[in-house]
């Protein structure tokens, strides 16, 4: 091999080893992906047969990622031109003066349902250590005064649909005794619970229907089914999607929109876009 194949060679296998790099870093983490399935509610009235239900959850917005991707990502998303929407938590990254203000900005152009939009808090929205009560406020009437419906260990009927949302299990207001004590069972219900980490907990009074997380983001790395070695939950088999709980409930954990780091590999940001009907 003479010295000009030699350094080709080089370039070529540098190249290569850079390409993963750059791809985790700057093309994934931006390549939304919309999840299209069904979700089949008990009880659910035949007028809501077939309507849109569209899950966005963890936007992060903060300076880690250029947040005009979550725009962006909403403009696509308003496509689909959703029944119902509900935002499963962390919508800002730390909850600073600045986050706050940048939130406002994409806010403003959020996707809201036809019929309804709820949402509740995730441990982000509790600012630094999950114990600031002032910053979740601040979101709360951000998300309020643009149209979300914020749930926070209570539940609003719309439609024929019931929305029972927690407060986040890590914050001082995780109190869903408050609203599962009261449910009514005889209703279509479908439950909003930020970190899956809660369906392991006794507190669900019977509960059997559909819980909607998000919290994990899917790892953000790893090799789907092989291995995924960052996840901030106890129970490491709430990863991502639809997961049997073998009592009557079903869970699903959303991958996330936005990032707390910016950085996804084989698991790309999620819209969920689930069609409803009768279970």
């Amino acid at each position: 091999m003479n010295r000009k194949t030699f350094l080709k060679k080089i370039l070529q296998i540098s190249v290569l080893g850079a390409f993963p790099g750059l791809y985790s870093w700057q093309v994934e983490p931006f390549w939304v992906e919309f999840v299209q399935r069904k979700l089949p509610v008990k009880n659910l009235p035949k007028t809501l047969e077939g309507k849109i239900l569209m899950q966005i959850s963890d936007l992060h917005v903060g300076a880690r990622f250029d947040w005009n991707f979550l725009i962006d990502s909403f403009q696509k998303a308003k496509q689909y031109k959703p029944d119902f929407v509900v935002y499963t938590g962390d919508f800002v990254n730390h909850g600073t003066s600045q986050e706050q203000e940048d939130l406002k900005k994409v806010i403003e152009n959020c996707v809201l349902g036809t019929l309804a939009t709820f949402g509740i808090l995730g441990n982000h929205d509790y600012g630094a250590n999950w114990g600031d009560s002032e910053c979740s406020e601040k979101v709360c009437d951000t998300l309020s005064n643009l149209g979300i419906t914020m749930l926070r260990n209570t539940q609003e009927e719309s439609h024929g649909l019931n929305f029972i949302g927690f407060e986040d299990l890590w914050s001082s207001n995780f109190q869903p005794s408050k609203v599962m004590t009261d449910y009514n069972p005889s209703k279509a219900n479908i439950v909003l619970c930020h970190n899956p980490d809660a369906c392991d907990l006794n507190i669900w009074n019977g509960y059997q229907g559909w819980i909607l997380s998000g919290h994990t983001h899917g790892g953000q790395c790893g090799i789907p089914g092989v291995i995924t070695p960052i996840l901030p939950v106890k129970n490491k088999q709430y990863i991502s999607g639809e997961i049997d709980l073998k009592d009557g409930r079903m869970l699903y954990v959303n991958r996330a929109l936005g990032h707390s780091f910016q950085i996804r590999f084989m698991v790309r940001p999620e819209i969920t876009v689930f069609t409803l009907t009768q279970a």
